[in-house]
């Protein structure tokens, strides 16, 4: 089967998969695989509301406006707990149908580098596509007869440097961006995650960005401990921004977290500084691992766009 398939079966079948599975997955607990910045607790989530009230602007009033968060942990949330401004705040669980309408603000915190990739590898100067076959109780990767799908971005790929580069297609995280783009509703669209260009996917990462996270350990085992391992790979912005451009957002920005909470939450960070100098609190501790380029500032990327 194609490498795709196997990873939507891997982490999102009703009863073994491992996003649909009642586990803990995110945080520091045992048992755990991973940490994302809503680790950090609820500073996360009021940096997130400081910051979508400032990219909303005077004349968009919050309160109108209903905050969506896409893909959220079961029993959490970026604004669980916190004091926000907007009219409404839910959650979309995996699964559950978007229903997107009205003035929103749409969030997400690794929604995307999460969704099936399909893994294709340069042989004589055209894509082959990567699929898993099962070799006893063993599975392997091997190279289906098939091309590859075509890729969302309306241009061709560019060349790369050699053959045998691999280039792990993040196709179904932009047809998820299409998904809730084609959505009946206005407002500001915010993405929290990793990625890279197209021309970064294909001249900068010969080897491909696919792997597999657990027990807070990274492996390029893909295939092992399916429905018990993270899955995922650097999603393309280029290919998220060409969607939401394409159904009505402004030219999207895509900046380092750093960056965006630096440039949208500064009052926030300023006010958090000041009251906690005295102190080195959980609080500040929470903005250095959020903001720090050696830390979350750069790991991870935010792209935001509005449609009014």
């Amino acid at each position: 089967m194609p490498f795709a398939r196997f990873m939507d079966l891997a982490l999102y079948h009703p009863e073994v998969g491992y996003y649909r599975r009642d586990r803990a997955r995110v945080g520091y607990a045992p048992g755990t695989d991973f940490f994302t910045a809503s680790t950090s607790g609820p500073v996360f989530g009021e940096l997130v509301a400081a910051a979508c009230v400032t990219l909303l602007g005077p004349q968009r009033d919050p309160r109108a406006h209903t905050f969506v968060e896409i893909g959220a942990e079961p029993g959490g949330g970026v604004l669980a707990g916190v004091a926000h401004p907007f009219g409404a705040a839910r959650t979309v669980r995996v699964g559950e149908p978007l229903h997107l309408s009205g003035s929103c603000v749409v969030f997400s915190n690794e929604l995307f580098d999460a969704q099936p990739f399909t893994r294709t590898v340069l042989r004589h100067s055209r894509w082959c596509e990567l699929g898993v076959r099962l070799a006893g109780e063993t599975f392997v990767e091997v190279e289906l007869p098939a091309p590859p799908p075509p890729a969302a971005a309306a241009a061709p790929l560019p060349p790369v440097a050699h053959d045998g580069y691999v280039f792990d297609q993040p196709l179904a995280a932009a047809d998820l961006a299409a998904t809730i783009a084609r959505e009946p509703w206005t407002g500001l669209f915010v993405a929290f995650d990793y990625g890279k260009t197209l021309r970064e996917l294909t001249e900068a990462c010969p080897a491909g960005t696919a792997r597999a996270y657990h027990r807070h350990t990274q492996s390029n085992d893909l295939l092992a401990q399916p429905g018990e391992q993270d899955l995922t790979c650097h999603i393309c912005w280029d290919w998220i921004a060409e969607a939401l451009t394409r159904h009505g957002f402004a030219p999207p920005q895509v900046d380092s977290q750093e960056s965006f909470f630096i440039r949208q939450a500064a009052d926030f960070i300023a006010a958090t500084v000041s009251a906690e100098a005295s102190r080195l609190s959980q609080r500040k501790l929470a903005l250095m691992q959020l903001l720090h380029p050696a830390h979350l500032g750069q790991k991870f990327q935010v792209l935001h766009a509005l449609r009014t």
